[in-house]
């Protein structure tokens, strides 16, 4: 069986990697539809050898569309996945809209693929630093049980889209350039050379812990971004552990591709490094260093698929049921594009392509 494939955002970056992977997979696709806004119209994408024109995203473009790849903003998604279910389509969709909807699947492949059964036309995407963390939290909760974990993360511009990406490439050549011409100067790398578009704060030879915007709820979410409140939230859902004690503090630095998580995790019961590793190293698509200084970065992992873990230690925090890891993945793959055509492949195995009964339709 072969289906017609819809790839809502097919011009933005993570649009595009579905694009790619969809052919690299060979993932049965009889007839692709690129959609994107009005200003894409007249630009084509290449598939399979041929260019295929880009068609304005409106909701008649779902029509006789089986699988829809959603990659577009959340408000989007808001107005027209709903119109493509109403057609016939399974939507995975990869923005923030439904993720947390009760009615909807938050899945990671490999982690909680059962899930996908019980979908009612839409299977959500989590956040790119959600994903990459679960299979190694899952993996470690079936082995001995989580009890507690902490979160920092570090993640790329990348995750911004392509504005991200040209913002720091803009950024790094006028400070540099200001760097070199007035080298005398403390403030070269001052505001008043760089006035940031996407990021709250120059991203060049920076570090901003803001990405996304603040809570500002009479809770116990005050002061956390909503980037730190998915990570803790779906985490949450993913694994169904509803009361699992989580933490986070969200990173943007000044990497192109790749997401890093400095990760602490307190367990139900002990397990040495060594056993960790071990754990991890069965665990499909996660890589596990080798020795001490055999630990990942962004930089040599980008464009690949694994998830990668290294130094792994005993938190001295907590010498008994504590360990700290370094986790690292190309978060326009794992986190976004790769995890969405793996998602279709397992719904595509599992006779979850077809279309969902009117009465059975999620409400959104």
């Amino acid at each position: 069986m072969a289906y017609t494939v819809a790839v809502l955002g097919a011009t933005g970056l993570v649009g595009s990697h579905l694009i790619q992977l969809l052919e690299s997979r060979q993932f049965p696709v009889k007839r692709l539809k690129p959609l994107a806004s009005q200003r894409s119209l007249g630009n084509s994408i290449l598939f399979q050898g041929q260019p295929i024109p880009v068609e304005e995203a409106t909701p008649e473009a779902f029509e006789g569309v089986d699988l829809v790849l959603a990659s577009a903003g959340g408000s989007i998604s808001a107005r027209l996945v709903p119109e493509a279910i109403k057609r016939g389509a399974v939507v995975v969709d990869n923005t923030s809209e439904f993720r947390m909807h009760p009615q909807v699947p938050l899945v990671v492949a490999g982690v909680n693929n059962a899930d996908l059964d019980w979908h009612q036309g839409i299977v959500a995407n989590p956040n790119c630093s959600t994903a990459q963390l679960m299979p190694v939290l899952k993996a470690l909760h079936s082995a001995v049980g989580l009890k507690r974990v902490i979160i920092s993360t570090y993640q790329s511009v990348s995750g911004a889209g392509k504005e991200g990406l040209e913002e720091l490439r803009e950024g790094l050549t006028v400070d540099m350039n200001n760097s070199l011409r007035h080298a005398h100067e403390l403030e070269t790398l001052s505001d008043q050379y760089h006035s940031p578009q996407v990021f709250q704060r120059p991203i060049a030879f920076n570090l901003i812990p803001h990405i996304d915007v603040f809570s500002e709820a009479d809770d116990d979410t005050y002061g956390y971004t909503r980037e730190e409140l998915k990570l803790i939230r779906e985490t949450r859902k993913i694994l169904d552990l509803p009361e699992l004690p989580i933490t986070a503090t969200a990173v943007r630095v000044p990497v192109l591709v790749g997401h890093s998580e400095s990760v602490t995790v307190d367990l139900e019961s002990p397990l040495s490094p060594e056993q960790a590793a071990q754990v991890l190293r069965n665990t499909p698509d996660v890589v596990v260093a080798s020795s001490l200084t055999d630990y990942h970065t962004p930089r040599e992992t980008a464009g690949t698929d694994p998830v990668y873990v290294s130094r792994i230690r005993r938190d001295t925090s907590n010498l008994q049921t504590g360990l700290n890891l370094w986790v690292v993945a190309d978060n326009l793959r794992i986190g976004a594009a790769l995890n969405a055509v793996r998602l279709a492949e397992l719904l595509h195995e599992r006779g979850k392509l077809a279309p969902v009964t009117a009465s059975a339709l999620v409400t959104v």
